[in-house]
């Protein structure tokens, strides 16, 4: 997930300039990480990672643990395995 400068967040809804809301690191089942407002029940598939706080906080986050862009089934699989 990349940060833009757009001014939609998380689902589209508009982010207020400064706004404090509070999110949650999310991450599905490939490992793949977003974010999601903690008012909010995360999309079906995809699960509470257990780091909560502003946006900006949760997006320092995952730039610190999601490494590894791709997906896990893919780094699962062997070296030199066909696609």
């Amino acid at each position: 997930m990349t940060q833009t400068d757009s001014a939609t967040g998380t689902g589209g809804e508009e982010v207020r300039p400064g706004a404090e809301d509070v999110y949650l690191v999310v991450r599905n089942d490939e490992e793949q990480y977003s974010i999601w407002r903690a008012d909010r029940e995360p999309p079906a598939g995809w699960h509470p990672e257990g780091r909560r706080g502003t946006r900006q906080e949760c997006l320092d986050h995952i730039d610190v643990v999601w490494t590894d862009m791709r997906p896990l089934s893919l780094r699962r699989r062997p070296a030199g395995a066909d696609v």
